[in-house]
């Protein structure tokens, strides 16, 4: 297995002098270039940087208040300064400010500064051993730990389990009381439910609850990403494996180093996708795409499929042994519509959350409007119910929003006369003779007129042309009567 090279930034606004370090460097390390601040913190940004050599005297920034800003956010990359000048008062801030691992002075040898680089990128190594093998420690009863478990308390609040609503009596809850124990068990996780039934957020909900919680979280939709476009995104590129570009790039593999990735849409993966995920779930190896070196990674995987992966096992379109890789558990995420006593709760939450986005007044939902958001199946689940909900609100007058301003194939999913709910009709599947589908489709119609006219008659039946006596002859025949929330309008 051949060895990946450390990689390295080196920041000066000399071209000469930048390509003089790479002359020196680029045999034992992966070398990234920049010319002033901005083009490093890019560079820093993107790559996984294990040591950075930075001028002192640039135009901007100068190299002590780069290297100053690179420790508060990557404080365990390790800082070198080269620099002309080796006045004592400039040393002493740069130590204090920067955290400078070593001062290079000019005019340098090549040797010395391979030797630095080389010692510099060996106690990145070493920290980061220390830190793996030191993770279960931070929880112990130390101050440090303590501060650490407070944040990772406020993270669980926040983005945790209860971020996951439901009412007492929803079918999650067994799915969720589930979650919670495999949790703080570093294994892989499947998560399998239809489109838009909430399962990246069970997928964060179980990073946060895990002792990874402090570190990143990150998820990928495999789903219509062609194999090339997945590999760069989850496994990087090496520099000029992509066109148009010529830096090398890091993958959610490496950037989620310690954390979780949430990788959705496992079941559209190809055979050769299937493939390079197992070595990652099982060996922590990957490739970066067009890259020979192999790297390894510390990352929880959970995978998310919209598909019964048992079917395409068994089809042969999905790796068995990948399969059992994945699913030390299976966690099941219901369909909106079979979680009727949530629907309400989810509607609320949504409309809370546009009505902030929007700057609009919004006090709840009328409960002739919650009948039927209830009733109707919701084959989108979770996003069309939230898109349900910000039309209704953009299309309100008043601070309650009522079943008027529902949409129609909504308000025709529910039978007018005993509230049984159902999909949108589909008046081209239906049963019976000519008579009996034509009164199935009137019925459905007249409710939903009447409904979305607050049961004004008098508009429904202009809408309608009908007369007014025509349209009470048709409710008094189909036994349709306005809900029990609703006052008749003439």
């Amino acid at each position: 297995m051949a060895e990946t090279l450390p990689t390295i930034l080196v920041v000066d606004d000399e071209p000469h002098s930048v390509a003089a370090m790479r002359m020196a460097l680029e045999d034992d390390f992966q070398v990234l270039e920049a010319q002033n601040a901005a083009e490093a913190w890019n560079l820093m940004e993107q790559n996984w940087v294990q040591v950075v050599i930075s001028d002192q005297r640039m135009p901007g920034k100068t190299g002590i208040e780069l290297l100053t800003e690179i420790r508060d956010r990557w404080p365990d990359t390790v800082r070198i300064i080269v620099t002309g000048y080796t006045e004592t008062s400039d040393m002493i801030q740069a130590i204090n400010e920067a955290g400078i691992y070593q001062f290079i002075t000019k005019p340098w040898h090549p040797d010395q500064l391979l030797m630095a680089v080389r010692n510099a990128a060996r106690l990145f190594e070493l920290a980061r051993d220390h830190e793996r093998m030191t993770l279960e420690m931070r929880y112990l009863g130390t101050a440090a730990s303590a501060r650490t478990e407070e944040r990772r308390r406020v993270l669980q609040a926040g983005l945790g389990f209860d971020k996951v609503l439901r009412g007492p009596n929803s079918p999650l809850n067994a799915t969720i009381a589930q979650a919670r124990h495999f949790a703080s068990f570093d294994v892989p996780v499947l998560i399998t439910g239809e489109p838009g039934t909430g399962k990246t957020d069970l997928a964060r909900a179980i990073h946060y609850g895990s002792l990874r919680a402090d570190r990143p979280f990150y998820e990928l939709n495999c789903a219509g990403l062609g194999d090339e476009a997945l590999a760069a995104e989850l496994f990087g590129a090496k520099r000029g494996a992509l066109p148009g570009t010529t830096q090398s790039r890091a993958g959610l593999l490496q950037k989620a180093d310690r954390g979780t990735i949430f990788l959705n849409g496992v079941d559209a993966l190809s055979p050769q996708m299937q493939m390079a995920l197992l070595r990652v779930v099982t060996e922590g190896a990957f490739q970066p795409f067009g890259a020979h070196e192999t790297l390894t990674t510390n990352t929880r995987i959970i995978a998310g499929a919209h598909r019964d992966l048992r079917a395409r096992v068994s089809d042969g379109r999905f790796r068995t042994d990948l399969y059992y890789a994945l699913q030390v558990t299976e966690l099941t995420m219901p369909p909106l519509r079979a979680r009727v006593d949530d629907i309400i709760l989810l509607a609320e939450r949504f409309l809370h959350e546009a009505a902030t986005e929007h700057g609009k007044v919004a006090r709840g939902i009328a409960p002739d409007a919650a009948t039927f958001l209830e009733a109707y199946d919701w084959p989108g689940n979770l996003p069309e119910l939230r898109n349900e909900i910000v039309r209704m609100l953009i299309l309100a007058q008043d601070v309650t929003l009522g079943a008027d301003l529902i949409s129609r194939h909504i308000l025709q999913a529910r039978d007018p006369r005993d509230g049984e709910r159902g999909s949108a009709p589909d008046f081209s599947q239906l049963d019976g003779t000519l008579k009996e589908r034509v009164e199935i489709m009137e019925m459905r119609i007249l409710g939903e007129t009447l409904t979305r006219l607050k049961w004004n008659k008098s508009r429904a039946a202009v809408e309608l042309g009908l007369s007014r006596v025509g349209l009470r002859a048709k409710l008094d025949r189909y036994g349709i009567e306005p809900h029990a929330s609703i006052s008749e309008e003439d």
